[in-house]
């Protein structure tokens, strides 16, 4: 099967920002800089294009996807704006 490399690189980085966001122990520059990321992937609607795209089954099975659990990436931001 063909897969959409750029669809795959952008759901790569989002989901080593989101790794790297949820394991932060510190607020920093570079952790405020890939939430606000994160919060634009979601807000844009290239989340959920890259989600339905994972419900067709148009993604590698092999490929880390944590960032397109439905409430994983909302709950994560909605920790981060209190």
């Amino acid at each position: 099967m063909r897969y959409n490399n750029l669809t795959i690189k952008r759901i790569c980085r989002m989901e080593r920002y989101f790794d790297e966001v949820s394991a932060a122990k510190t607020f920093s520059k570079t952790i405020n800089r890939k939430l606000r990321a994160l919060d634009k992937y979601m807000a844009s609607g290239l989340w959920l294009s890259d989600y339905e795209y994972d419900e067709r089954g148009k993604l590698p099975k092999n490929l880390k996807r944590g960032v397109l659990s439905e409430d994983a990436l909302y709950n994560m931001l909605m920790e981060f704006d209190k």
